[in-house]
C-alpha cells in the first residue's frame, strides 16, 4: 500500500480503499459535515458511519457538497440492534440510505451479532435473517459488499454456511487488543479485518512504549498505530474532527516500522481495549 486509494480486493472482487474516515462519536451536524469534508479534501475516498452514530444525513451531505463522484467513494454503513430480523432489516436499510441521500451502499454490515446471553434460544437465527435480508440487497445491486462488525468466529460459523460469505469483519484492533483468534479466523476464510479504534479511541496516544517507538521515526503515536494495522494486513478506521489530525493521518506510507518493532507492538500486554465483549453486551 503507497496511498490512500490503494485498495484491498474483497472476497467478492470489490475493492476497497485501504485506509477509511471513521465518524463514531462525530456529532450530527456541522462538525460532522465538516470533518467528512475535510476528509475527502486530503485524500481519503472511504467513509465509514452507521445508523447508530446519529451522523448518516451530514455524512451524506458532506458527500453530496464535495463534488466528488459516487462512484469514487466508497461508502459503509451498519445495521442497529434493534433492527437486526428480516423485515425490520429491509426497513433500516431503506431508512439508511435516505438519510444518506445515497442509491447504493459500497458495505452493509450487520453491527453487533445477537448474543447467547439476550438470546438464549435463538441468537443465531437472528444474526441468519438479518443475514438473508442482506443477502437480498445485495443480489438486487443495492448493496456492493455485505459484512459483519463485532462478530467472534462461534458467531460467523452459520454465516460461513450461506449462499453469500461476509467480506469484512469490523472489530475492536488496535495495540495491546489484537484478537488474535477472531483475526485468523477471518485470515482463513478470506474476510478481511477492519480495525475499528485502531487508535484505542485516543487511550494509545501516551503509551510509552508507542511514544518511544513513534519517536524513532519522527512520526505521532497516532500515524504509528495506522501504519501498524496496514503492516498487520488489516484496514485502519482513523477518526477525528480536527482538520489538521485528519490530514495528519493520512501521511502513512511515507514510512515502514521495522519487523523488530512490530514484533515489540504486536507483543503488548491488553491495554487500551474498550471491554466490550460481543457475547455479553446488552444493548
Amino acid at each position: 500500500m503507497k496511498k490512500l486509494t490503494d485498495s484491498f480486493e474483497l472476497n467478492n472482487g470489490v475493492k476497497i480503499p485501504c485506509v477509511g474516515f471513521g465518524t463514531w462519536q462525530t456529532p450530527d451536524g456541522e462538525t460532522a459535515v465538516n470533518s467528512v469534508k475535510v476528509a475527502l479534501e486530503v485524500g481519503y475516498r472511504h467513509i465509514d458511519t452507521a445508523a447508530v452514530y446519529g451522523n448518516e444525513v451530514s455524512v451524506g451531505k458532506a458527500i453530496a457538497e464535495s463534488g466528488l463522484r459516487r462512484e469514487d467513494i466508497f461508502v459503509t454503513s451498519k445495521l442497529w440492534n434493534a433492527d437486526r430480523g428480516y423485515e425490520s432489516a429491509f426497513e433500516a436499510f431503506d431508512k439508511t440510505l435516505k438519510r444518506l441521500g445515497l442509491d447504493y451502499l459500497d458495505l452493509y454490515l450487520i453491527h453487533w451479532p445477537a448474543n447467547a446471553l439476550q438470546f438464549p434460544n435463538d441468537w443465531d437465527k437472528i444474526n441468519l435473517d438479518s443475514w438473508r435480508a442482506m443477502t437480498e440487497l445485495y443480489k438486487a445491486g443495492k448493496i456492493r459488499a455485505i459484512g459483519v462488525s463485532n462478530f467472534m468466529p462461534h458467531h460467523l460459523e452459520s454465516l460461513m454456511k450461506t449462499e453469500v460469505v461476509p467480506a469484512i469483519n469490523q472489530i475492536e484492533f488496535h495495540p495491546g487488543f489484537m484478537q488474535e483468534k477472531t483475526v485468523e479466523y477471518c485470515r482463513e476464510h478470506g474476510i478481511l479485518v477492519e480495525a475499528l479504534s485502531s487508535l484505542g479511541t485516543g487511550r494509545m496516544l501516551n503509551n510509552e512504549t508507542l511514544l518511544a517507538i513513534a519517536a524513532k521515526y519522527g512520526v505521532s503515536v497516532a500515524r504509528l498505530c495506522i501504519r501498524w494495522c496496514l503492516q498487520n494486513g488489516t484496514l485502519p478506521l482513523p477518526k477525528s474532527v480536527t482538520p489538521s489530525r485528519i490530514e495528519e493521518n493520512t501521511h502513512v506510507f511515507d514510512f515502514e516500522i521495522s519487523d523488530e518493532d512490530m514484533a515489540v507492538i504486536n507483543s503488548m500486554t491488553y491495554c487500551g481495549g474498550s471491554g466490550l465483549d460481543p457475547d455479553t453486551v446488552t444493548f
